[in-house]
């Protein structure tokens, strides 16, 4: 069945949520490195704990909280209102160098974001990038209360686009996300940010395995749970003649 619309991910596949070190370094000087990837890693882990445990609460609360749980764990302490101000760097991530072309050439069809974020995230941090007239529509989890990767996820973004899943595109950079949107039946595009080779480089000429190297092992690679991306590309740019030849 021919592609019709290109779903992306935000986190991670869009933005580069690496971006957030300025802010973590300048707040704590010398933690940055280690407050970044620990509040990702810990970010991620609540909304799965939190899909679980069946207490949803919305991006923004995990997020704080996530933040809250990286200081403490490393002996910083800091009030509500800093860590606010520091969680508000996840509005304003640095888009991917190649984002907007990409999202250019794919206008031919429907573009849309689909992300574990706030409504009112994922509408700051899309309008700071000035890509909100490529898109179509930004989908957001809250409307289920539920988050990625359970499979009524994926289902929402079938329902608002009104279109089967054989017809849509996913696009995602998260090993999680891409299992998840396989299982249940989207054409999945990978976008291999951090390629196996690369990083085993990196781990074997490493003294210590830093918290980004980690960050790397753990969440930029395929995870191994049956399900593996159509699509493995280096970058958003690489997507446009697989679409196209799918049309």
């Amino acid at each position: 069945m021919a592609i019709k619309a290109l779903v992306f991910d935000a986190y991670g596949t869009l933005f580069d949520v690496q971006s957030v070190a300025g802010v973590t370094d300048a707040a704590f000087p010398g933690h940055g490195e280690a407050i970044t990837q620990i509040w990702r890693l810990k970010q991620l882990e609540y909304t799965w704990l939190r899909a679980l445990m069946d207490r949803y609460e919305d991006f923004w609360t995990v997020t704080c909280e996530s933040l809250d749980f990286t200081l403490s764990t490393l002996g910083l302490s800091a009030t509500p209102e800093l860590i606010a101000e520091i969680a508000a760097a996840y509005d304003a991530l640095a888009l991917y160098p190649e984002a907007r072309q990409a999202l250019e050439e794919l206008a031919p069809f429907r573009l849309a974001i689909f992300s574990n974020g706030s409504p009112a995230m994922l509408k700051r941090l899309v309008a700071h990038a000035r890509i909100d007239e490529l898109l179509e529509t930004v989908i957001s989890v809250d409307e289920i209360g539920v988050y990625k990767p359970d499979p009524r996820g994926y289902g929402l973004v079938e329902k608002r686009l009104g279109l089967s899943r054989e017809e849509i595109l996913f696009v995602s950079s998260n090993g999680f996300d891409i299992a998840g949107a396989k299982a249940y039946g989207f054409r999945v595009a990978r976008i291999e940010r951090v390629p196996a080779r690369s990083l085993r480089m990196e781990i074997d000429t490493a003294d210590l395995i830093g918290p980004r190297t980690m960050f790397k092992a753990l969440r930029m690679q395929p995870e191994r749970l049956g399900e593996t991306a159509d699509l493995t590309v280096a970058a958003l740019t690489d997507l446009a003649d697989y679409a196209l030849a799918h049309r």
